[in-house]
């Protein structure tokens, strides 16, 4: 039996990704997800940004699908969540940087408003914002992220805690 802790991080992560609040996991929820931060930083869906962003969230939809949507339907439960993709990403955390990293780094690219390949915190922290964490949070989660304290924040920074915060010990 999983402790009460574990449940609550698992609902929280879960909660992340059902952006719709439906209770699933659908491809819906990335384009919703995409749509948002497009619209956060002012880029257009048809621009190289706006559509990198799209197919880097139907990436990760694919590969979220491929190992949690254990009955083919199309949607991820919070059971299939729970017993599919956490229980595989915890024993190869790797895995998910790699399902991440195209919707991550084409959301890192909306965020990076110089084009230098970083963004500032505090736009991390608003992208953290845009995909359901609580601001405290957010702000918190995007100034550790800075290891180097140089107020930015890049992919190498980014993809690991990513895979970390969503590999739950239990």
């Amino acid at each position: 039996m999983v402790s009460s802790e574990y449940e609550r991080r698992i609902a929280a992560r879960f909660a992340t990704f059902d952006q719709d609040g439906s209770g699933c996991i659908d491809r819906e929820d990335f384009s919703v997800a995409a749509k948002a931060l497009l619209a956060e930083f002012g880029v257009t869906a048809r621009s190289d940004k706006g559509q990198a962003l799209y197919a880097g969230a139907e990436a990760f939809w694919q590969g979220m699908a491929g190992m949690a949507d254990r009955d083919g339907d199309q949607r991820i439960t919070r059971e299939e969540f729970v017993n599919g993709a956490v229980k595989r990403l915890r024993d190869n955390p790797d895995r998910f940087a790699e399902i991440a990293r195209p919707f991550l780094h084409a959301a890192l690219a909306v965020a990076d408003t110089d084009g230098d390949g970083a963004a500032t915190v505090e736009d991390t922290a608003r992208v953290l914002r845009i995909l359901g964490v609580d601001e405290n949070v957010a702000r918190a989660s995007a100034a550790a992220l800075d290891a180097d304290g140089d107020g930015r924040v890049g992919e190498a920074e980014i993809v690991p805690a990513f895979a970390r915060y969503f590999t739950v010990p239990e």
